[in-house]
């Protein structure tokens, strides 16, 4: 693994080898001196989105396995006003070791890791969010036992990154996964067809959701979308993750939501409150799976 940039560009195995060591940090955090394998190299982390969970888990867990980052917004530097994405890797490839970057396109991340020397790590863009769904399966693991054979049902905009980037965690991890959302928002075709695996799409909830192991939602109106805002919340408003849903998978199915959450529109008030736990876990995981990350990639090096 020289870049993590999608979870379709990972093997099985990589994933299992990132889950596992995710697992062993999170056990031994504050009980064992934490192995320091990004001792004296410093990280970059290109934001043009802002970002709570994303930034914080980055800094921390460089910081905890002995590095340094630097943080680099769009605004601060020339990239994309002015200087090619190709020209901006290729200079901070002699400055850092490694670069984190959220952002629009994913032909931009793309094109840095092509470019530069270093590696890249997707911190987000519009079509993936690979660091989000490895600490998503990482808390299935831990809350469930095992990924293989378990139902995970995403209900909402089955088109947002999210979504597209469980559709490969999903396959490549043995679980099941449905998509419960209107038609024009539904995962496009050749993105099912490409995960493989047994994924189903459907604009029925209650199909989707009946015996379900995991219950997952996203934001309706992501970063960039504020426009058509009112028109999502008309045509998604049926697919929220409330009570009656919850009713309708397994005894005590995992609830999950990437946040933030906004309470009233994707999952009603009552349904976050009671799942709250596992919700914050989820977020605490990606301190853990990224130290992972970090790791494993380090040693590539």
């Amino acid at each position: 693994m020289n870049h993590l940039l999608t979870i379709e560009q990972l093997s099985s195995r990589e994933i299992d080898a990132i889950l596992k060591l995710g697992r062993e940090f999170k056990k031994k955090r504050g009980k064992a001196k934490q192995p320091q394998p990004l001792r004296g190299r410093t990280w970059a982390l290109i934001f043009s989105k802002a970002s709570t969970r994303t930034r914080v888990s980055f800094e921390v867990g460089i910081r905890e396995l002995g590095g340094s980052s630097l943080y680099l917004s769009t605004n601060d530097i020339q990239m994309g006003r002015g200087e090619t994405v190709a020209d901006t890797a290729r200079t901070l490839s002699r400055y850092v070791h490694g670069v984190v970057i959220r952002t629009y396109a994913q032909s931009d991340l793309e094109q840095f890791a092509g470019a530069g020397t270093i590696p890249v790590i997707n911190a987000l863009t519009d079509d993936a969010h690979p660091c989000q769904v490895l600490s998503d399966l990482m808390t299935v693991q831990e809350k469930l036992g095992r990924l293989k054979g378990k139902k995970v049902v995403f209900l909402g905009d089955g088109t947002c990154n999210v979504c597209n980037s469980w559709l490969f965690g999903a396959a490549k991890t043995g679980m099941e996964m449905w998509v419960a959302a209107p038609k024009e928002f539904q995962p496009r075709a050749d993105r099912v067809k490409r995960a493989g695996g047994n994924i189903h799409v459907t604009d029925d909830v209650r199909e989707a959701v009946r015996g379900a192991d995991v219950l997952y939602t996203d934001v309706w109106v992501s970063m960039g979308k504020e426009a058509e805002a009112a028109e999502r919340l008309k045509v998604l408003a049926p697919y929220q993750l409330d009570g009656a849903v919850r009713q309708q998978a397994k005894p005590g199915a995992l609830v999950m939501h990437c946040l933030p959450a906004y309470v009233g529109k994707e999952i009603s008030a009552e349904v976050f409150e009671a799942n709250q736990k596992t919700i914050f876990d989820q977020a605490e995981n990606r301190l853990h799976a990224q130290k992972a990350i970090l790791t494993l990639l380090a040693k590539q090096r």
